[in-house]
Formats: structure tokens, C-alpha cells, sequence
């Protein structure tokens, strides 16, 4: 697999700079920071973020006997204070140091910056949106110009995200010969522009797929598509040159895997896969099974959910990660992979918003996955699904599995839109008959901003905007 990262440097793992003073730093220091929180959103900080809570809500984690690690989840607990810190992180860390890119950027020589912002910006704020609906936007970012920022319509904020990827495109391709390029204090991309356009084209494809069953949106995003040229040529992550230093490690097998001295965290021994993902991959021959979990002496064994276990599934007994996903202190954070890019350019064609075949782009986005995963695909294919069921469906399934791990969030979000993959259970503490579909505006928020936040939505029925 090819990969598109990275620089080496600790430097770039020193984030301590404060994030509530960021004009103290340069634009090619503020970037890798930037960058570095990225990962952090997504695997954890020593907290839970969006990989955490959407590996949950899609039935692929459980826990191990002994362990009460995820209590809230299992029933459903969605609060104000259900998993804040991923609104406060997105909006006091990575998008508040992106801001600075492009207002302390200001000029043409900095455009690479500033265009890099952009992207990213639209990256987070999209997050936002697809977990809690209205959030501030235009208003937002002003630090003391406004500290109670308006809360504005998803909608809008989505159709302004496009705008944002369009202009960065235009600034990379329409800069002169004197703008500076990051180099490779652009731990994602190392300063190689072309594939910051291909990812913006990238990220307005998931931003246009999610609309793709509202109607009254069907123009817009036909227009919208005619202008996308490119999708990312591999996963796209982070790597700041990650070590085995406290604070320096990679997020993921920090959290998950082992500490600097080698020893398993307990996280790692709590977490196991449900008995419900692991009949199914092994019910489809999938080899996929062994990288996504490890497998016990005595065989694959998973926990459903909420269920009380005896002794026999303890962490030694269960299939805990695997191999696939937990690969070491320095692996790279996948923060967008390029099979997830393959099957929404599958969906396009499905859908008839882009020309070529689909089932290439399908098939080429289940090989992408065993790549990233280091598995052999050997026989596998997805013809099954793709004779069998409809479209969509085979690739959202497709979609479910080969994002198991990496990054949950985004199956939660496609599960939102389609109902796919159908048959997946819940809980059995969930107070509902399905998993939440939104989270609750966190307390940090109503405490700081308390005119302007938006009556709480029930976060069981009340669908964002672009969910059917």
C-alpha cells in the first residue's frame, strides 16, 4: 500500500503549545499540531473520541469479562455529558490551531496554508455536524471577537463546507511560484499539493454522498460532482514520526495497545470484538477476521453486548484487536482510507452522479481494505453481497467492515443514512429498539454559550438532516 506520509521530527509530537495563544507560533509549527490533533480526535487523547464510541454503536466492540469499561454505552446513556470531550477537542484543539492557518496566513505566499485550513476546517466541522446537527459556524473561531457564537443550520453549513473545499482547490492551483510550501512540516502529506486536492475532492464526495437521499438536493449534487476530478491514490493519516515516548506514541496504540514499557494496557484487555462481527466475517470466509481481531489459543470467542459473562471470557479468552489494527508505537493514524474514498466513488456511479463502473470501484475498495490491514485477500470477493442485495446495501456492508477499527464513526454515520448493514443488533441494555442517532449538546457548551444553544433534540429519533 502506498503510503503518503511522513516526517520524522519529535518536535512535531510536542503539542503543548497553547492552543488558547496560537499567534505565538509560526504557520510550519502550527501546522503538524493541527495535524497531530486530527489523530487525536479520532483515537483519543487518554479519552474516548469518535473511533471509541462509533465502534460501539455499530456492534463491533464489546468487553471482557471483569471489566466494567463500557457501561454508558451499552445502555445508552446519551447526555449532555455523554462523550463531550469530542465537541470540546474538535473545537478547542484541531479547529481552533487550523483557524490560525488561515487568518495569521493571510497573503499569497501562505495560500499552501491557508488552503490546507480550509480542507481541514471542513474535515472537522463536518464531524460536528454529523453528530449533533445545528452547530456554530460562521460565527465560530472568533476567540475573543465573539465568545457566544451563533448556532447555524446544518444544512447551510454543509453547502458552505463545499464552497471552503472549492476555494482551497482554486488557492493551491491558482498559487504563484512564490508561495511556500510546507515541506515536510505537512505530516500528512508532506507538502506534495496535489494530493491536498485530490483529498478536498475527496471529502466533498462524503459531504455530497451523505445528501444523496434528499431530493430536493439531486441538482445541486449532480453539479457538485461534474467538478470532483480526483479521489485520494491511498489512505490518507497522520504521522508526525511517532516514538516510544510517553505522549509520543501513536493515539490508537497508545490507548489501545501498550504503554513505553510494553506493557498491555488495560483498554486493550477490556476491549473485545461482539460475537455477532465475528460469526459474521467468519460466516463469509472473510480473512479480514485475524487482522481485525487477534485470535485466542482456543479460537475466535467475542462478548455481546450488555450481557453478563462468566470467567471463560476473560481477556486472555477473547479475540481482543488484532494484528491489522494495532501494528505498533509508530504506525500512521488513518484519519480517511482510501477504500472508504472507493466505495463512495462506488456509490456515485450507483447512483449516477459520476460515469465508470461500480463494481470496479467496489472491488477495488474491498482490496484497499485488506491493504490497509495487511491481510492476504486471497479468494475473497464482496460478489456475494453485490449478486445478492441491492447496491447500496453490499457497499455500505462492505463499507462497515473495512472501516471496523479505524475509524467506527463513519459506519455509525452511513448506518444513519441507509439502515445499512441491516440485521445489526443493539445492546441488550439499550433502553431503545435502535442506537441513538445523534449525540446532546455537551455542558461545556451550554455553560459558555448558554442564549445560543439550541433546545436538546431527542437523540433517538431526531435524525440529522441528511439521514432518510
Amino acid at each position: 500500500m502506498l503510503s503518503l506520509i511522513t516526517a520524522c521530527n519529535e518536535d512535531f509530537l510536542d503539542v503543548n503549545t497553547d492552543p488558547n495563544n496560537p499567534t505565538s507560533v509560526t504557520l510550519d509549527l502550527a501546522l503538524p499540531v493541527a495535524q497531530t490533533y486530527t489523530a487525536s480526535s479520532i483515537y483519543g487523547t487518554g479519552a474516548r473520541h469518535t473511533n471509541t464510541i462509533g465502534n460501539l454503536y455499530m456492534y463491533n466492540w464489546s468487553q471482557a469479562y471483569g471489566f466494567s469499561w463500557y457501561l454508558e454505552e451499552f445502555q445508552y446513556l446519551v447526555a449532555p455529558s455523554f462523550y463531550e470531550q469530542i465537541w470540546d477537542y474538535q473545537y478547542q484543539n484541531a479547529l481552533k490551531q487550523y483557524h490560525v492557518l488561515d487568518v495569521e496566513g493571510e497573503g499569497t505566499t501562505n495560500n499552501y496554508f491557508r488552503a490546507i485550513s480550509k480542507i481541514m476546517k471542513s474535515f472537522h466541522f463536518q464531524v460536528l455536524v454529523d453528530m449533533y446537527g445545528d452547530i456554530p459556524y460562521f460565527e465560530a473561531l472568533q476567540r475573543g471577537g465573539n465568545i457566544t457564537p451563533a448556532f447555524d443550520d446544518a444544512e447551510a453549513v454543509y453547502d458552505d463546507l463545499i464552497v471552503q473545499l472549492t476555494t482551497a482547490i482554486e488557492m493551491i492551483n491558482d498559487a504563484g511560484a512564490d508561495a511556500i510550501n510546507p515541506g515536510n512540516q505537512d505530516v500528512m502529506f508532506g507538502g506534495d499539493m496535489d494530493l491536498w486536492v485530490h483529498f478536498a475532492n475527496t471529502l466533498k464526495m462524503r459531504i455530497l454522498i451523505r445528501q444523496s437521499g434528499m431530493a430536493s438536493k439531486q441538482a445541486y449534487i449532480k453539479e457538485e460532482f461534474a467538478k470532483i476530478t480526483s479521489i485520494i491514490p491511498a489512505d490518507v493519516a497522520v504521522n508526525p514520526g511517532y516514538i516510544n515516548e510517553d505522549g509520543k506514541q501513536n493515539p490508537m496504540w497508545s490507548f489501545y495497545g501498550y504503554d513505553v514499557a510494553g506493557t498491555v494496557t488495560l483498554t486493550n484487555d477490556a476491549t473485545c470484538a461482539t460475537q455477532y462481527v465475528l460469526d459474521f466475517l467468519t460466516d463469509t470466509n472473510d480473512p479480514r477476521i485475524d487482522y481485525l481481531y487477534e485470535r485466542p489459543a482456543g479460537g475466535h470467542l467475542g462478548v455481546e453486548q450488555g450481557y453478563v459473562v462468566d470467567s471463560s471470557f476473560s481477556a486472555d479468552n477473547v479475540s481482543n484487536l488484532g494484528p491489522g489494527i494495532l501494528k505498533g508505537f509508530d504506525q500512521d493514524a488513518i484519519i480517511f482510507s482510501s477504500s472508504e474514498a472507493l466505495f463512495l466513488l462506488a456509490e456515485a456511479r450507483v447512483r449516477g452522479y459520476m460515469s465508470g463502473d461500480a463494481k470496479s470501484a467496489y472491488d477495488a475498495g474491498i482490496a484497499e481494505s485488506f491493504a490497509t490491514l495487511g491481510a492476504t485477500q486471497g479468494t475473497y470477493t464482496g460478489d456475494a453481497d453485490w449478486n445478492s442485495k441491492s447496491k447500496i446495501e453490499a457497499i455500505i456492508t462492505q463499507k462497515w467492515i473495512a472501516l471496523n477499527g479505524t475509524n467506527g464513526i463513519e459506519s455509525w454515520y452511513e448506518y444513519n443514512r441507509t439502515g445499512f448493514p441491516s440485521g445489526l443488533p443493539v445492546s441488550n441494555q439499550s433502553p431503545q429498539p435502535d442506537r441513538p442517532v445523534r449525540h446532546l449538546y455537551p455542558n461545556s457548551e451550554i455553560s459558555a454559550n448558554a442564549s445560543n444553544v439550541p433546545a436538546q433534540k431527542n437523540a433517538f429519533s431526531n435524525k440529522i438532516f441528511w439521514a432518510n
